[in-house]
């Protein structure tokens, strides 16, 4: 089916709606803004994720605030948020739940069901790649089916339902790297950097005083639910819809249209990155009180939507390419 450029009936329409929760979500930026310094991008593509219905993973040294990020949106976006601490010995059961035996007061016993912390709005999987391949691949069914089974049966999860997970880039010892297919299931690879030198001086003053500054809820879920429901509204231009086909179709060495892809790439990414994609760029419009996202936003998300979809090959190592050296030649048409 082709999608017509925004007609401006249908933005007209959507348009009240986009302005007050164009605003809404500058309030949701301004009150992380205080507590997370120099990270606004960050915030923006974690943001980004949770409007989109999606799962995002964190990449980046110990000590840049990813737990702290957690918390705050949790608690400004009026979610129940949890933290699970992923090590080698962490099993399916000690995320999911798992069943006890429990005997009545009339001798009769039967199974109850006990929670586990996936049985949240808002989870942060610490270190995810610590965890074994077994306990992984629970966290991340459950992530794509939004419910877990337990002994045969299934117990639905909170909505909305989001992973926020992270990976220290420095320590591989007594890790598992997840697989591929795995990764595909993250809507946004975020890279965590260091603050710049006056957002670092600004968090010094800020956190090592008497008192924290405190952030408040400015959504509840069930005002996100909707914003979510709203981003899936927001008509794409065809312009948008060709750019976005068109960039990560080059992104597959099969393709030939970029040749430093086919020399260099060895899977690139499949038609998720093209969903992925398409929704957090009309995310990243409805932050900013858009009617419809443009090519810009599909420079700006290319990035971390692609580079944990891709995988260079040998060829590309021995030379020392790396995956941003790549991911700069797709998007030289677009800019």
């Amino acid at each position: 089916m082709t999608v017509a450029e925004p007609s401006s009936s249908s933005s007209s329409s959507l348009g009240p709606e986009i302005e007050r929760l164009g605003h809404r979500l500058g309030e949701v930026r301004e009150q992380v803004g205080q507590v997370i310094f120099g990270q606004r991008e960050v915030i923006d593509q974690a943001l980004i994720t949770l409007l989109s219905g999606g799962h995002a993973l964190l990449i980046g040294v110990p000590g840049l605030a990813k737990t702290r990020l957690v918390e705050t949106l949790g608690t400004v976006l009026g979610l129940d948020d949890k933290r699970i601490q992923c090590t080698p010995d962490l099993m399916p059961a000690d995320i999911l739940g798992s069943e006890v035996l429990e005997e009545s007061e009339t001798g009769s016993r039967s199974f109850r069901f006990l929670p586990g912390p996936v049985f949240c709005q808002l989870l942060m999987a610490d270190e995810i790649n610590r965890a074994s391949p077994r306990t992984q691949s629970a966290l991340l069914q459950a992530m794509q089916e939004g419910r877990v089974s337990v002994a045969g049966h299934y117990h639905p999860l909170p909505r909305p339902f989001h992973v926020l997970a992270t990976q220290n880039p420095l320590e591989q010892e007594g890790t598992y790297p997840l697989p591929e297919a795995q990764l595909d299931r993250f809507l946004l690879q975020i890279d965590v950097s260091y603050p710049d030198l006056a957002a670092e001086r600004q968090m010094l003053l800020a956190t090592t005083g008497a008192s924290e500054r405190q952030v408040n809820a400015i959504l509840t879920a069930d005002e996100l639910i909707e914003a979510q429901r709203l981003v899936r509204r927001l008509p794409v231009g065809e312009s948008v819809v060709d750019a976005i086909l068109a960039l990560v179709r080059s992104g597959r060495p099969e393709d030939r249209a970029v040749p430093e892809a086919t020399k260099h790439v060895a899977w690139g990414p499949g038609p998720r990155a093209s969903q992925a994609l398409m929704l957090a760029c009309r995310a990243r419009a409805l932050m900013g009180g858009r009617f419809a996202p443009s090519l810009d936003d599909v420079v700006a998300l290319a990035p971390p939507v692609l580079r944990h979809r891709m995988a260079l090959n040998f060829a590309a190592r021995a030379e020392g390419v790396s995956m941003s050296d790549i991911l700069t030649k797709l998007l030289e048409p677009f800019r």
